[in-house]
């Protein structure tokens, strides 16, 4: 029976973490850029659904 690489599975869960932390950094640093006025791209993401019932007091 073949043994397992532990090296090799232990480098490509630290590529991952760090691709992860490449793109939460990048998401912030253009948020951080965004002006206030502007929605995020989740915002965009959502223009097709239904909009939220307001909130008590709200109406």
């Amino acid at each position: 029976m073949a043994k397992t690489n532990f090296q090799y599975e232990k480098r490509q869960r630290e590529l991952e973490k760090k691709k992860k932390n490449e793109e939460k950094a990048r998401r912030k640093l253009e948020a951080k850029n965004r002006p206030e006025g502007e929605q995020g791209e989740a915002a965009d993401e959502d223009d097709d659904a239904a909009p939220a019932p307001p909130a008590p007091g709200q109406e």
